[in-house]
């Protein structure tokens, strides 16, 4: 009976606030990061983000107005990520909010003596748990990519509301029957280290390096560049990506046109460089 109410009530959802074609054209066609979905996988996306609208309420922080068309440039790359996961992951929370650029968020952190430090941060996104998903408009807007290419700040906060499921962001999110957790606290503590090298050495590094701030962000940097730039992943980080494939039961480097999918010059600087 549970699961009829349910079934019910997306249906209703799905008839009621569908989105205009129109206006899910406009949006979708500025966002390389669906290209090469197929037709079945458009229209799942289409009815996750009709959903997650529908569940989500989106607020302007100073002053910003958030237009229809706005939302929808979030929730469709927020309902990327669980393409093949259903909302389920995203169901503890309600609240979207879009600043008009970067926001400073207070933080207070304790040290070895036990002397709190408190200390004010400049951010793109924030991600709290059991609350809001908090981005600046200025860097997740359509043709955003302030950190260079596979830099995605919706998909990265929106994948630390994936990590947060088992009740804190630490690069280990819940995963599916027949992952191994051994297998994926291996390979990503293993990756995690080689950047961790890779920065200390004062390397380049073709992973955005502040993935090397902690597992919970090698995970949400991870995920960017598994959607953005799966070739430059791909190459650095193999059993990363094999993971990733398994979590998000997608591969984008299978997409035809998907960005990061070949040798890009501006991600691969190197000619030559393998994919």
């Amino acid at each position: 009976m549970l699961q009829q109410l349910k079934s019910w009530r997306r249906r209703r959802v799905l008839r009621r606030h569908a989105i205009a074609d129109s206006l899910w054209r406009e949006v979708t066609a500025a966002l390389p990061v669906l290209q090469g979905l197929e037709a079945g996988e458009r229209e799942r996306l289409r009815e996750l983000t009709t959903l997650f609208l529908h569940d989500k309420d989106f607020y302007g922080a100073r002053g910003l107005e958030v237009t229809p068309a706005m939302a929808l440039h979030v929730a469709v790359q927020a309902c990327l990520l669980i393409l093949n996961l259903e909302l389920d992951p995203y169901r503890d929370w309600s609240t979207v909010i879009l600043y008009p650029d970067t926001f400073v968020a207070p933080r207070e952190e304790t040290d070895e003596a036990g002397l709190v430090h408190s200390s004010r941060h400049e951010l793109a996104g924030e991600s709290w748990d059991g609350g809001p998903v908090v981005l600046s408009w200025a860097d997740a807007a359509p043709g955003a990519s302030p950190h260079g290419p596979g830099t995605n700040v919706v998909i990265h906060e929106f994948a630390h509301k994936l990590d947060m499921q088992t009740g804190s962001a630490n690069g280990l999110p819940p995963l599916h029957r027949g992952m191994s957790v051994q297998v994926w606290s291996e390979v990503f503590t293993a990756a995690f280290e080689q950047l961790l090298r890779q920065v200390g050495q004062g390397r380049e590094t073709l992973v955005d390096p502040y993935a090397a701030e902690d597992p919970a962000e090698f995970f949400a940097v991870a995920s960017e560049y598994f959607f953005e730039a799966p070739a430059v992943l791909r190459h650095e980080f193999p059993q990363v990506y094999r993971q990733l494939v398994l979590y998000y039961r997608q591969d984008p480097a299978l997409r035809a046109g998907a960005p990061g999918g070949q040798c890009d010059p501006a991600i691969f600087p190197a000619p030559g460089t393998p994919c």
